[in-house]
């Protein structure tokens, strides 16, 4: 089996699927990345590739995702060729196209099976997009949104099948290729997942935390409020003011994933990040306040582990790893009831779940579990049993199905 496997920020959701296929005799897994990509440690089949240039700064705005992934598509074609000609032509091509990776991979590979990650199909309505009425949205918003599409669409129209991780996410893609569209979890990496009672943290103002203390935590990539973050802050807030021993160890750096920057907000000052806007609205107390940025595996494990109450927030959209791992360590969970944490999350037996825009149901469902964390353990059990559902072995059996592999 020849596999070709395609992200722009190689590995992406793919590492632990590459890591097995790459040692079954007879496979030949081979990979594209940009040249930022972080690589995959032990696998040696990485080409990177660059843009021959950026994005024109005075494209129109609607247009500038397309001409963005034209360049990728461009970019990544250009690597395919130089792939066939030193002899390797894949049996599958998987693939995050969300960039523009794969506009051309089948006029390079007309023969290879093309499977697309789909991860979203954007909607200016019944998703993120205009959830929070605290963003509202423009014509230009809507507009941009709907010629975005544009290139999801076309992904989905040369690909021979897709895939994505919920039926949540499934479900926000046209009712005309659902029929193309499998759901399957790239599974989660199970090192070092697990509860440890013996768990420590040292923050960088050298307190030691450890589990069993009262301490709250919050993860995301970023700090903003397409996961929650404004919420987050505001009930903290209040769960100081209540329990003056509580720690919060919050990790996520200072960048956007998704959504925009503060300064594009005009009602919300001009602060370059979330967590200047955030930590000028409300007050909290900065030495039990760990705002701990980007952190390595290790460290981030640590924090589940030593977490009393570990919040999980986020609009109607793309399902965090990260609260998936939460689960699987056995921390005690209140997060949001949208979709599609609700798929993976049921109120009362795995999990507590609050109203995304109500910060003090969330402080007071917070200060509840503080205060009797002998009642949790049932539904921290449940939740390590659920994430079983969502690790790797699952996940290899259902990509291998969609390879063609069984």
């Amino acid at each position: 089996m020849r596999v070709l496997v395609v992200h722009q920020n190689f590995p992406g959701q793919f590492g632990q699927l590459v890591r097995t296929w790459m040692q079954r005799p007879g496979w030949d897994v081979r990979a594209l990345g940009r040249e930022s990509a972080p690589g995959l440690s032990g696998f040696d089949g990485l080409q990177r590739y660059s843009l021959t240039r950026p994005p024109h700064p005075k494209q129109h705005p609607y247009l500038r995702q397309m001409e963005a992934a034209t360049l990728h598509g461009q970019a990544t074609a250009r690597a395919m060729l130089k792939q066939r000609h030193s002899g390797f032509t894949p049996d599958v091509i998987l693939a995050h196209p969300g960039w523009g990776e794969t506009l051309y991979a089948k006029d390079v590979y007309p023969d290879a099976r093309l499977i697309h990650l789909c991860e979203w199909y954007y909607s200016a309505d019944g998703a993120d997009v205009g959830f929070d009425t605290e963003f509202p949205i423009s014509f230009d918003d809507r507009a941009r949104i709907r010629t975005w599409n544009a290139l999801h669409a076309l992904n989905l129209t040369q690909c021979d099948a897709a895939v994505t991780a919920t039926q949540w996410q499934r479900r926000q893609h046209p009712e005309i290729f659902l029929s193309k569209i499998a759901v399957q979890h790239e599974g989660i990496d199970p090192h070092g997942l697990a509860p440890d009672p013996m768990a420590t943290f040292t923050t960088n103002n050298g307190i030691t935390l450890k589990a069993g203390d009262p301490n709250v935590t919050f993860v995301a990539r970023n700090l903003e409020p397409y996961r929650g973050f404004h919420i987050f802050m505001r009930a903290l807030e209040r769960i100081q003011q209540k329990h003056p021993q509580c720690h919060a160890l919050i990790v996520g750096g200072d960048d956007v994933s998704y959504g925009k920057r503060p300064n594009a907000q005009g009602d919300h000052g001009a602060s370059g990040n979330w967590r200047e806007v955030m930590l000028a609205q409300v007050r909290v107390d900065p030495t039990r306040t760990h705002f701990l940025g980007r952190v390595p595996k290790p460290q981030y494990l640590r924090v589940l582990q030593v977490s009393a109450a570990h919040v999980y927030l986020t609009y109607p959209f793309v399902l965090s790893w990260s609260l998936l791992e939460a689960m699987a360590c056995g921390v005690p969970l209140i997060a949001s009831n949208t979709a599609p944490v609700c798929e993976v999350l049921r109120h009362g037996e795995n999990a507590h779940l609050v109203e995304f825009f109500d910060p003090d149901a969330l402080a007071q469902k917070v200060l509840e579990v503080l205060h009797n964390p002998t009642a949790q353990m049932p539904l921290r059990q449940q939740a390590k049993s659920d994430a079983r559902g969502f690790g790797q072995e699952a996940a290899l059996a259902g990509y291998d199905e969609l390879l063609g592999a069984k």
